[in-house]
């Protein structure tokens, strides 16, 4: 019995030890992309990249905020509808930018709300540290709280897509008075919670991380489930002239903490636990392709209070990116949430 009990117990640690090393591989003779000059710590997408995007009306609106080692980072956002109409707050996720909010907007201004969508450090048109290492978990929250705080959010509804949730939630926890309820769109609290979600986040590394060319279009592409016309294409892809502008996009895998030797996953933790007090109406939305595997938002419902009694949606024959798939839908569902609630 003990031999048996010795031989499950090697195995269990290799297995371990195995996932250990195979989650933290880094790539980093793939990390910073073709073109990458160390000499340049700060990267801007010129303007002219955007003047063919002939489906995205709005006026470009900035705001600087601080880092400690890099200095002054120029943050790009969206601000359209009346001024003194209520706040919703658009967060994108990975391989998008305020660009795929651009159905959604009307809609929301045409109810009468005010929309500030902001690009994260590293995206859209907001500036974009070359390094790929200076693309930390912790930095993107530390940056999207500096941002919001320059745009003087408080009481906004926030849609939170994919990683816009990630960073959001640590500052919805710390910083409340920001958020007077949350749609959560396909995301998650990213924490070291399971063997299989590290298999995953493993095998996602690798994937992504492969190809000489970084996928943005591409990724968006391969996970929705209608074709992208060439509008769109252009629209996704227009922040990024060539690789050694995508510092921010290509660190993102490997900011998922997969195990507990992520730095990120202690805080992420400590989030997850705090939103066991977030009493604020929280919708969820998401495909039913998802909903069975890595973001079930049953996990959302059974820990957070505000999500009891709401409207809660499961699309089926939809893909990762909801807001490229049926945006109209979103918009409506968003604003049914905010009338209701």
């Amino acid at each position: 019995m003990l031999k048996k009990i010795g031989i499950v117990l090697g195995v269990l640690i290799a297995i371990g030890g195995g996932l250990l090393l195979y989650n933290h591989y880094d790539v980093q003779a793939r990390g910073n992309g073709e073109g990458y000059d160390p000499s340049v710590k700060i990267l801007r997408t010129p303007d002219s990249r955007f003047d063919a995007l002939t489906d995205f009306p709005f006026e470009p609106h900035y705001v600087e905020i601080q880092d400690p080692a890099l200095g002054p980072l120029r943050v790009h956002y969206l601000d359209e509808g009346p001024r003194d109409g209520e706040v919703i707050l658009l967060l994108h996720g990975q391989a998008t930018w305020s660009y795929s909010f651009r159905d959604m907007i009307p809609i929301f201004t045409a109810a009468g709300y005010r929309v500030i969508a902001p690009d994260l450090v590293g995206f859209g048109r907001s500036d974009k540290p070359a390094d790929w290492e200076a693309h930390t978990f912790a930095a993107s929250v530390r940056w999207l709280t500096a941002t919001l705080q320059a745009l003087n959010i408080s009481d906004a509804t926030g849609f939170l897509f994919d990683w816009g949730g990630y960073f959001g939630l640590p500052v919805a926890v710390e910083h409340p008075e920001m958020f007077s309820r949350l749609v959560l769109n396909t995301t998650t609290v990213p924490r070291a919670n399971s063997v299989m979600g590290a298999a995953w986040v493993a095998g996602w590394r690798r994937y992504i991380l492969k190809p000489e060319v970084f996928p943005i279009s591409g990724m968006v592409s391969d996970m929705t489930t209608r074709e992208l016309d060439a509008d769109t294409i252009t629209g996704l892809d227009a922040p990024y002239p060539d690789e050694s502008y995508k510092g921010g996009p290509r660190r993102m895998p490997m900011m998922i903490p997969a195990t507990p030797l992520n730095p990120a996953h202690t805080p992420n933790q400590l989030v997850w636990e705090q939103l066991a007090q977030w009493d604020k109406p929280t919708l969820t939305l998401i495909a039913e392709s998802l909903a069975t595997q890595g973001f079930n938002p049953k996990e959302f419902h059974a820990q957070i209070p505000g999500t009891a009694g709401q409207p809660h949606e499961i699309y089926p024959d939809k893909g990762f990116f909801l807001i490229e798939e049926n945006p109209e839908e979103q918009a409506r569902k968003t604003i049914e949430f905010i009338e209701q609630s």
